[in-house]
């Protein structure tokens, strides 16, 4: 038999966690995996030489802020490099589908900090308008999850409110026109606007919807109003109420997260967790203004920070807030290019403020459009390495970057994380063997998403395949230098297609919308 593509003699790791690597080849016909054995005697229009290389399947980022970096631009295939090849879409409740154009710009306006510089059409009514911008013209795949922040615009606008019964009704209706569109999930970011205001009546309510689909429900959760362990609370609590499997954004295991885990295995709640294992996260700089000033759309925010009385009440509070007056974090953004890459005690230095000052004048001077790299503020006693190890190694963790892109400094984990993981905790401090961590990669999130039909290298299955060799793999992008591409994956294949053929991009272009399967 001929084959369109033989990937031979690579050591397999099929993506299940318990399988050791096994010597095979693998052979793809369209966009299938057709065979797994021994196709010495076979042919193929395509060879790939895979001694003395891992075969896996291709990674899935189940929170990454890429969907429209994916359509074009600079970082279009930066992801390529880390053997990505799919993408959950709407992180953090984001998204434009399904808005009118006005309402749409609003937002585009809101989150602009985590999407830098593209400048998007932003007329896309209709979920199908949206989805179909994508297939044939990303390299990767896309995955929808349902953007409870854009449906709460539709219904509510920016109100900070619980909804009525006829706009609860109306969430959930749209809730359900996206789990019949094939999302995955529920996804909210409960620290970001409008999705901030939703209460657990309404949570409990939308996530009902998504579960009759077999859906999950994921989030960012609710950190500034409740702190980081009531946060945890209501998930857990959300979970049994709504009788739902839950998923946490970008945590990590440390002493607090630790009994709220112990918690969770106790009671047997179905609950799982990404983190991108770094210690710093990076968000924008209104986050750190009291909830109550957040409210409403940019402008509203804006004009409330021209009153004195705002200003006054709000410096002690940011002062404090994820450490601002040590001034550690690294301005990743700004709408005037200024200040880039300096710390935020640099920067404040410049013009003589202290820096819980110089941040509160600068969502001002710039518009609300600036993002920052927040180190963590840990406990002297704790280590962050320790912590990351043990976040590693937890049974229900799977790997995430909440990658940001198209903006001039950003976080390195946009195009290290996956890499980062396999060079640390697998090559060297090997506290995890490679079939572990190529589930948290790939298995893990496609079983825990329902994309049935990824995750796991097996016949029959899509073809989304990477090949990397385990002994050089490695992310390059620093603090200083976020932006270095990772290292090590010499081939990547989507849906039965080089996207990355012998360490070159190819510049095919054939990610397709999955859907939950």
């Amino acid at each position: 038999m001929e084959y369109d593509c033989i990937i031979r003699g690579g050591q397999l790791v099929d993506g299940s966690g318990t399988r050791p690597p096994f010597a095979a080849d693998l052979g793809i016909s369209g966009d299938r995996i057709t065979a797994i054995g021994d196709l010495s005697t076979s042919a193929a229009a395509v060879s790939v030489d895979a001694t003395g290389r891992i075969v896996s399947p291709g990674f899935i980022d189940v929170h990454v802020h890429s969907e429209l970096s994916l359509l074009g631009g600079r970082d279009q295939m930066a992801t390529i490099h880390e053997g990505i090849t799919t993408h959950l879409m709407a992180p953090d409740g984001f998204s434009w589908a399904g808005l009118s154009p006005q309402r749409a710009r609003e937002f585009w306006e809101y989150a602009r900090f985590a999407y830098g510089d593209l400048d998007p059409a932003l007329n896309w009514p209709l979920i199908d308008d949206y989805m179909g911008l994508f297939p044939g013209n990303i390299p990767a795949n896309v995955c929808p999850q349902v953007p409870h922040c854009a449906l709460r615009l539709a219904v509510m606008g920016w109100e900070a409110q619980t909804p009525d019964a006829v706009q609860l009704a109306a969430l959930e209706s749209l809730t359900r026109e996206w789990m019949e569109a094939g999302a995955v999930a529920l996804n909210l970011g409960l620290d970001y606007q409008p999705s901030a205001h939703a209460d657990f009546a309404e949570l409990v309510a939308l996530c009902k919807v998504a579960a009759s689909y077999g859906g999950i429900y994921a989030a960012h959760i609710r950190y500034c109003d409740y702190g980081r362990a009531r946060a945890w609370d209501e998930i857990i609590e959300l979970a049994g109420a709504a009788e739902i499997p839950v998923h946490v954004s970008h945590e990590r295991v440390d002493a607090e997260s630790l009994e709220k885990l112990d918690q969770v295995d106790r009671d047997g709640v179905d609950l799982s967790f990404e983190s991108y294992l770094y210690p710093a996260g990076m968000t924008h700089g209104v986050m750190m203004l009291p909830m109550k000033y957040q409210a409403g759309s940019l402008d509203e925010v804006l004009g409330r920070l021209a009153d004195p009385a705002v200003r006054a009440e709000s410096l002690p509070l940011m002062s404090e807030k994820l450490g601002v007056r040590k001034g550690t974090q690294i301005v990743s953004y700004t709408g005037s290019g200024r200040y880039l890459g300096m710390t935020l005690a640099e920067a404040a230095a410049t013009v003589g403020k202290e820096c819980e000052e110089f941040l509160y004048d600068l969502i001002i001077e710039e518009e609300g459009i600036e993002m920052l790299i927040f180190p963590w503020q840990t406990p002297v006693e704790d280590d962050n390495d320790a912590i990351l190890e043990a976040t590693a190694r937890n049974p229900r963790m799977m790997v995430a970057s909440d990658g940001v892109y198209e903006v001039p400094h950003p976080h390195p984990r946009g195009v290290g994380c996956f890499a980062r993981f396999l060079r640390r905790y697998v090559r060297e401090q090997p506290v995890l063997s490679i079939e572990e961590a190529v589930y948290k990669v790939s298995g893990f999130p496609a079983k825990r998403f329902s994309l049935k039909d990824r995750g796991v290298i097996a016949e029959g299955l899509a073809a989304d395949i990477v090949v990397f060799d385990l002994g050089t793999v490695a992310d390059r992008a620093t603090w200083s230098e976020p932006r270095q591409l990772a290292v090590g994956v010499d081939d990547v294949i989507v849906n039965g297609t080089f996207v990355k053929q012998g360490g070159i991009i190819t510049g095919a272009l054939p990610g397709q919308v999955v859907r939950r399967s």
